[in-house]
């Protein structure tokens, strides 16, 4: 089973650099049995405009994008001024939108970390450091990981912390050196997850923890909004997680994962709306939830019925 992003062939992509193409095998139990599950386009702003499609595996039921771009090309689809690359001085100056929101590490996945501490810490996939800035002033000795060279250089530049380019594993990093790894809203931007969560458990302290939280595809909003669901964010999400398989590979990497928590995002949910209005891929009582009141409403079902649209989970090595 295979099919190829929409407009593939359109001068949009073809006067561009050039996109290589790969259909990978289910990223958690390697079948190649999958049934397409949605189709979404890229959203970003001065984007492709190509459409992608979202698989599922009928093995486990992982949800991932296929096809997808390389690891060498999937650059090309992060804006250059993308939010979460921003130091926090550089965020408070610009204006805010709903993207940015969501891409901003909401405090309320820290809640489940403790604010003070002498551990050693690693936030994989870091961002504009932000969060390491806040755990550094709370006594933690931190280390952030990105894929940005401009992000990585202005944390060390104007945050004076460290950090390093790349992803898991990486030559600088030695086994048992760290006592929290943190993935907040980045193990699905990874091609290949499993071996991230693998090297992460390697790092870790016997007894050491790692947190993740991802947004849930099998939330209310993804049934209620489908391809203008927020968390979708294609081709970005390599990898749309559900509380099964976010559990089991955690497991499959040696992990011994806790309960897993459902997040409060009332305002991913009115950027759901918003899209599927600007789009037209709306039923009228979509508008209602623009509304802060009405979203926040909706919001807390999700959470009551836990089936909001995002997860969060700790896990020991």
């Amino acid at each position: 089973m295979s099919f190829f992003p929409r407009d593939l062939a359109a001068p949009v992509a073809s006067t561009g650099p050039v996109i290589e193409w790969e259909e990978p095998n289910c990223l958690l139990c390697g079948s190649r049995n999958c049934s397409p599950l949605v189709e979404a386009p890229d959203t970003t702003a001065g984007g492709t405009g190509l459409w992608f499609g979202v698989v599922q595996c009928q093995g486990c039921g992982l949800c991932f994008t296929n096809p997808r771009p390389s690891l060498e090309s999937i650059g090309q689809f992060y804006p250059e001024e993308y939010g979460p690359h921003r130091t926090p001085a550089r965020r408070i100056s610009r204006s805010t939108n709903p993207k940015r929101k969501h891409k901003s590490h909401s405090r309320r996945e820290h809640q489940i970390l403790s604010w003070r501490g002498q551990g050693r810490l690693l936030d994989f996939g870091c961002g504009g450091g932000s969060f390491l800035a806040r755990m550094h002033e709370r006594s933690w000795q931190v280390t952030g990981l990105d894929v940005s060279h401009a992000a990585v250089q202005r944390i060390r530049n104007e945050l004076g912390l460290d950090a390093l380019f790349g992803t898991l594993p990486h030559p600088q990093l030695e086994p048992g050196s760290f006592d929290v790894i943190t993935m907040w809203h980045s193990l699905e931007h990874v091609h290949s997850p499993l071996n991230v969560l693998r090297e992460a458990h390697r790092l870790l302290a016997r007894g050491g923890r790692l947190y993740v939280a991802v947004p849930n595809i099998d939330s209310l909003p993804f049934r209620w909004f489908g391809s203008a669901w927020y968390g979708l964010d294609l081709p970005r999400h390599l990898t749309h997680f559900s509380p099964w398989t976010l559990q089991l590979m955690l497991e499959r990497a040696g992990f011994h994962p806790g309960p897993i928590h459902m997040v409060r995002h009332s305002d991913w949910l009115r950027s759901s709306a918003k899209l599927a209005c600007q789009t037209g891929r709306h039923s009228a009582w979509h508008r209602w939830l623009t509304n802060k009141y009405l979203s926040s409403l909706a919001t807390s079902y999700s959470y009551l019925t836990r089936q909001c649209d995002c997860l969060l989970v700790a896990a020991e090595r």
